[in-house]
């Protein structure tokens, strides 16, 4: 029997508590949970603890759920469970201690078995693998998109591409099409006199492309942006200063061995050609 609490403060809504649902799978479990946030979300104000069982590729991974939902009154168990054996074993557990089960999976699966008139593979993650790719490039771009313009710096080893650049230069649009094209990037502002964060260093250096462009069109992209922003154009587009960022960038780069892109009059698909081709060739080659 479902058991619903209610609590209440001064400064919110009743909200009712309801027992956990426990998502288990043979895989990651993404499925069961997307399904169980979906139902979820058309009780409003309610609070319904999910628990994630993944990886239940066992007799003993089974038992090890049906004890943890046995100690918990009203629990639920909604799963995906591909393997007949491990599906039947939850099922049958699940029902001597009472626990309500939705099955997503198995009368879907053993339909289109008779249907189909095959047996199915009954491996767990088929689908999280043959969709590997496509999981790989939202990872990328939910990754670039954390670490733009010099944001969570501490992440910096965990970028696959690290851009430096000074402002305008074209850091960012670069970033977000190297993403889609499923490379982790991250990418860092290059301001003169100004030390780049420490965690640049734990970086491998073919792993960094700093961009330079010409100054001209450089104060041209900045000029743009003040016009737009309400920017004081003062120094930011001065061309004694701006040729004086770009030495500086150049002299910066090329001393620490980073690889350097030029990006003036260049479509951004052929400067993200340009920086994959040095960040394989320059691995293979370390």
């Amino acid at each position: 029997m479902l058991m619903v609490e209610f609590s209440e403060d001064r400064h919110s809504k009743a909200i009712r508590k309801g027992p956990p649902i426990f998502v288990v799978s043979g895989g990651t479990g993404a499925t069961g949970d997307l399904l169980a946030r979906t139902v979820l979300a058309q009780f409003p104000d309610v609070d319904v603890p999910i628990q994630m069982e993944t990886k239940v590729v066992s007799e003993e991974r089974v038992r090890e759920v049906i004890r943890k939902a046995t100690g918990i009154p009203g629990a639920i168990i909604l799963h995906t469970m591909v393997n007949r054996d491990f599906r039947r074993l939850l099922v049958t557990e699940a029902a001597r201690a009472g626990i309500v089960t939705f099955d997503l999976a198995g009368p879907l699966e053993e339909h289109l078995s008779r249907e189909l008139a095959m047996e199915p593979l009954q491996q767990p993650g088929l689908y999280h693998q043959m969709r590997r790719a496509y999981f790989e490039r939202v990872e990328a771009i939910e990754f670039t998109v954390a670490h733009d313009d010099g944001k969570r710096v501490e992440d910096l080893p965990l970028a696959e591409i690290v851009l430096l650049g000074l402002s305008r230069v074209g850091k960012t649009p670069l970033s977000m099409y190297l993403s889609i094209l499923g490379w982790k990037t991250a990418n860092v502002p290059f301001v003169p006199g100004v030390p780049p964060p420490p965690e640049l260093k734990l970086v491998p250096p073919h792993k960094v492309v700093g961009l330079v462009i010409e100054p001209a069109q450089l104060i041209a992209h900045r000029r743009y942006r003040a016009a737009r922003s309400n920017i004081r154009e003062e120094g930011y587009v001065d061309r004694a200063s701006v040729v004086e960022e770009m030495r500086a960038a150049n002299h910066f780069f090329y001393a620490q061995g980073f690889h350097v892109v030029d990006t003036t009059d260049k479509p951004i698909e052929t400067s993200a050609e340009e920086i994959i081709s040095l960040i394989t060739r320059r691995k293979v080659a370390s």
